[in-house]
């Protein structure tokens, strides 16, 4: 495979990225280059791009060394601020796993950029409309816009869906759930 046919980055839940977290050594973290780039972020803080290599491909500045707890905090802190993992792959093979960048729709390149590609997670949504009771709160926070209401009832283009699970956290229903894409 070529560089140019596996996209840098894919999506995780935020389960994925603890277990991708907990099979590391080592942990640094920097600045998110597109927070830097837009001078902040209207959702998070500025450090949230984690690398497990000093080496590793980042566009951000103040590159320091963390815990495996704290690189695990700053997974609970994206929950809570409901940012996308975005794990990435090394630049020149695109086979070795870098780091995961955590990504909103405020500040960051793939969401603001239709060109730049992402590969879809592992996971796929799966609602249950019988169950949805068409309150929309799932909708600002998919950023992949997968999820509409329209005419006040929800419309699910599960095509769209990358897999990141913010639309679970949010339903006061619990009729979603991530299945495994197929």
């Amino acid at each position: 495979m070529t560089e140019n046919s596996i996209p840098m980055h894919y999506v995780c839940t935020w389960d994925e990225a603890v277990q991708l977290i907990n099979g590391q050594a080592h942990f640094w973290v920097c600045n998110c280059g597109c927070r830097e780039g837009k001078g902040g972020c209207e959702r998070s803080r500025m450090d949230v791009c984690l690398t497990f290599s000093h080496d590793g491909t980042v566009t951000g500045s103040e590159r320091k060394t963390i815990s495996c707890s704290d690189a695990l905090a700053i997974v609970d802190e994206a929950r809570s601020k409901q940012l996308v993992c975005r794990p990435f792959r090394d630049e020149k093979t695109r086979t070795t796993l870098e780091g995961i960048c955590f990504c909103c729709d405020d500040c960051c390149a793939y969401f603001l950029n239709p060109d730049e590609v992402c590969d879809k997670g592992k996971y796929v949504e799966k609602t249950d409309l019988r169950r949805c009771t068409h309150c929309g709160d799932c909708e600002p926070v998919c950023y992949f816009k997968a999820r509409l209401m329209k005419a006040d009832s929800l419309l699910v283009q599960r095509e769209r869906c990358h897999g990141c699970g913010l639309c679970v956290e949010v339903c006061p229903t619990d009729c979603i759930e991530m299945t495994e894409r197929t």
